[in-house]
């Protein structure tokens, strides 16, 4: 299993960036997804996530701000950050919780894993 997240970049303080995150591999299960932001000098921070069921959770500083869905046809999930602030600054990584199928017994085996970071930058 690899996620691989896209849609980072450079943009001015007030406009919009839409992160991506795909899930790749086979025989999977996935249940949480999540998006974190790690700014230089700053802990790792959780930012969004979004159950199976599509309940989701922001931290205080994005809400109202930032959505995010996921596709579970297309095994992505996604970010969508209005109103883009320079505090906003921060390579994001995005995150899952995953079962890969045991083989034979039919269960899963549950694991965190973790897409390569993408880089945003708001500044004018």
């Amino acid at each position: 299993v690899q996620l691989q997240a896209s849609g980072g970049g450079l943009v001015q303080p007030g406009g919009s960036l839409r992160l991506s995150c795909a899930v790749y591999g086979s025989a999977f299960s996935i249940n949480v997804m999540a998006w974190y932001r790690q700014a230089p000098g700053k802990q790792r921070e959780l930012v969004a996530r979004i159950t199976s069921y599509g309940s989701t959770n922001y931290v205080d500083s994005v809400k109202g701000r930032f959505t995010i869905s996921r596709d579970n046809a297309k095994n992505t999930v996604y970010l969508q950050m209005n109103s883009l602030k320079p505090e906003d600054t921060a390579a994001y990584y995005c995150n899952g919780d995953i079962g890969q199928e045991i083989p034979v017994s039919g269960g899963y085996s549950w694991s965190q894993y973790w897409g390569q970071g993408t880089q945003v930058t708001v500044s004018s």
